[in-house]
């Protein structure tokens, strides 16, 4: 399981594949070519050599391997199940490494750099490249910031994590926009990494007056404090700027 963090902070747990599990789901794919040039050859061969002769036919199948040799990955992995029937049976998928499906342009870089990989013969290059990288990325993954993941890799949690944080009043008078910011920070605080949060928390140190660790404590108790003010021993929360004070 390898930890990704994405632009926004949040964090997610990537199950990648090792290269033996891949050599399995390449090689489904290599008989599943080898049975479609075998029924398409057999189609070309007694219905369509006696219109067109030999020659012509010949020409046909070897631009149609042509073109399955290059796109067969390209055609699957770009498509919704981001895996070929190969890496379907193995219950794998390719996947962006920002934890989304591969776009098109990812598709074609990684599977066209299939020939640097195989040299100088049996994928050599492309295994010797997974083994030394974190993620197992051959070369074409590493290029078009792509990994293979098993399918059933758990979604990234999005329960609400225990804060160890106690209540506490905002020192000074927030308003709406600020209030809800707290809130939502502190609702996808438990997705992001630690240095993460710490690093937003001290954007507002002239609020929790405080830095790293103890900053986000208090940010985080301030939060707290938003969604239940009742419970603050009885003390009435701060008025909002621009909004009446409403008495019970």
């Amino acid at each position: 399981m390898q930890s990704v963090e994405l632009a926004d902070g949040v964090e997610i747990h990537l199950r990648v594949a090792g290269p033996a599990v891949r050599s399995m789901a390449y090689t489904i794919d290599l008989l599943v070519r080898l049975g479609i040039y075998v029924v398409v050859g057999l189609t070309l061969l007694f219905a369509v050599r006696p219109s067109i002769g030999g020659e012509l036919t010949m020409g046909v199948m070897l631009l149609f391997m042509f073109f399955m040799e290059w796109f067969y990955n390209v055609m699957f992995e770009a498509g919704k199940r981001g895996a070929t029937p190969g890496q379907r049976a193995m219950k794998l998928r390719v996947m962006s490494m920002t934890g989304g499906p591969v776009t098109l342009a990812q598709a074609v870089m990684r599977n066209f750099l299939r020939v640097v990989d195989f040299m100088p013969g049996l994928y050599l290059t492309g295994i010797v490249c997974m083994l030394f990288t974190r993620r197992f990325q051959r070369l074409g993954d590493l290029v078009a910031n792509t990994v293979v993941t098993y399918a059933d890799t758990p979604p990234p949690r999005h329960h609400k994590a225990e804060m160890q944080a106690a209540r506490r009043a905002p020192t000074v008078v927030l308003t709406r926009e600020e209030q809800a910011a707290l809130l939502q920070f502190l609702e996808r605080a438990p997705q992001w990494a630690d240095e993460r949060r710490v690093e937003l928390s001290t954007l507002v140190e002239p609020l929790t007056q405080a830095q790293g660790m103890e900053g986000l404590r208090r940010l985080c108790g301030m939060a707290l404090w938003l969604q239940d003010p009742e419970e603050k021993r009885g003390t009435p929360p701060p008025p909002l700027k621009g909004a009446p004070l409403v008495h019970a």
